[in-house]
């Protein structure tokens, strides 16, 4: 990968010795909250990114993996941020679910950074050779594969959020999800659950309310590593701005209700403290699963 991130210092004037000395005071936990809420302008726009990660409180190890990267170039012809953030929830016991999940992960953004960043940092100004959705659906095929060697008979969950500047490209498979979160209250879906509950409610057959308690809630129609062929769904969407862009296990939105994370999320001081306090969330209603959570804002 190309070294796009160089660091400039500069020293400073002759006369900084005769600046008179400024004495400064904390602010106060109030005067915190309130700059914290004030939305700045940045140049050049970037990511800010906060994670969080529980084994849960009914299980013994950890099957979920997470992934953020982020990367920022400005060189007075564009301003274009890049994030690549990942959520893959494993399947088929004991080390199979863990294998299962970190191999797609680390196969998929292996995949994407081998084709998205050459042509993005490239100086001759040549483009990508493929659409950022043949690179995601490529990174999915390549991630299937590599369970199916890795972990046989084990699984796992996949949902990928390629973001460049103000352009969200989602890839998703299995029951984890993709939200954005905005400033209104709203909190919108953007990815189809491919679960057995999922499917039956959409037929009519069972109400939401019964589908939490299905016996068969945990049972997947479409996942990495199942025999069954199988398209990833990949879809485009607008960086909401201002809103957050959060993936997430089920370990948290199956007890988390969308307007408890609304209110977590907004509530924080910060993106990693959202993520602590959604995580801790989860294990306060019970933690009956591992649970991983990415979230991301577009400062700009």
């Amino acid at each position: 990968m190309l070294d796009f991130i160089r660091k400039v210092f500069k020293s400073g004037d002759d006369q900084q010795a005769t600046k008179p000395t400024i004495e400064t005071a904390p602010l106060s936990d109030d005067q915190l909250q309130v700059v914290a809420k004030v939305e700045i302008s940045l140049n050049p726009p970037q990511f800010a990114v906060g994670s969080g990660q529980s084994v849960g409180r009914q299980r013994d190890h950890n099957e979920d993996t997470l992934f953020a990267l982020t990367a920022v170039i400005a060189d007075g012809q564009r301003d274009l941020p890049i994030g690549i953030f990942v959520v893959a929830d494993g399947m088929g016991g004991h080390q199979h679910g863990e294998v299962a999940s970190s191999a797609a992960a680390r196969t998929m953004v292996e995949h994407v950074l081998t084709r998205l960043y050459p042509a993005l940092f490239s100086m001759t100004g040549n483009g990508l050779e493929e659409s950022i959705q043949e690179i995601l659906e490529g990174g999915v095929k390549e991630a299937h594969r590599a369970v199916v060697r890795m972990a046989p008979g084990g699984g796992t969950t996949l949902t990928v959020a390629l973001v460049v500047g103000e352009q969200v490209t989602v890839a998703h498979v299995g029951d984890s999800r993709g939200y954005f979160i905005y400033p209104d209250g709203r909190t919108q879906v953007m990815t189809q659950d491919h679960s057995l509950v999922r499917r039956l409610q959409e037929l009519g057959q069972i109400n939401e309310k019964e589908a939490m308690s299905h016996p068969q809630r945990n049972v997947l129609y479409r996942a990495l590593g199942q025999p069954e062929p199988f398209r990833p769904d990949i879809n485009t969407f607008q960086f909401p701005a201002p809103g957050y862009l959060l993936l997430c296990s089920d370990g948290l939105w199956t007890v988390v209700p969308d307007n408890e994370i609304f209110r977590i999320v907004t509530s924080a001081k910060s993106l990693p403290e959202a993520c602590n306090d959604l995580v801790a969330a989860a294990n306060e209603a019970g933690g009956p699963d591992n649970i991983s959570v990415v979230l991301v804002k577009y400062l700009h």
